[in-house]
């Protein structure tokens, strides 16, 4: 037990070390606070702190960083985001033109196609086949939602956006 006392020190740096490894392989700041705790806890165990009060010195300021400041932290990370969409939250509310018509109803003979206005060319159905009919080539449509590799659309004169 003496020897853990005596050299505490090592004990605290492997954990500083371990804890720092991982924050670089996660970025979400929780390892890090607790790194900067084992810090306060070598800390205390340079300036001759007995075990148990270092242990609680490092738990105290993990626990304090954890609630005020990563909070913070992860706050400042995300607001240099970029806004711009991407993936299928780009396509919603875009509009296309009919290239095949799309016939109401369900089923694979009712798909047409639409050319999305970022120009790719998409399989297609209505949203809530209503007795439309048929939607003809050079209507304009709306992308409401993608489900697999189709989109579901509305025309264009029923869209309120």
């Amino acid at each position: 037990m003496e020897d853990l006392l005596t050299y505490s020190w090592v004990l605290w740096l492997a954990l500083i070390l371990v804890f720092v490894i991982v924050e670089v392989a996660t970025v979400e700041f929780t390892f890090l606070m607790l790194a900067l705790g084992s810090v306060a806890g070598l800390l205390t165990a340079a300036f001759g702190g007995p075990f148990w009060l270092q242990v609680l010195v490092a738990a105290l300021v993990s626990v304090l960083l954890l609630f005020a400041v990563r909070p913070r932290m992860l706050r400042a990370l995300k607001r240099g985001g970029d806004p711009t969409l991407s993936n299928i939250e780009a396509l919603l509310g875009t509009r296309a033109e009919v290239i095949l018509p799309i016939v109401d109803g369900a089923g694979p003979r009712n798909l047409g196609q639409v050319k999305l206005a970022n120009g790719e060319t998409w399989t297609a159905r209505l949203l809530a086949p209503e007795g439309a009919g048929v939607i003809e080539s050079g209507t304009t449509v709306v992308v409401t939602a993608i489900e697999g590799s189709t989109a579901v659309v509305v025309p264009a004169e029923r869209n309120v956006s």
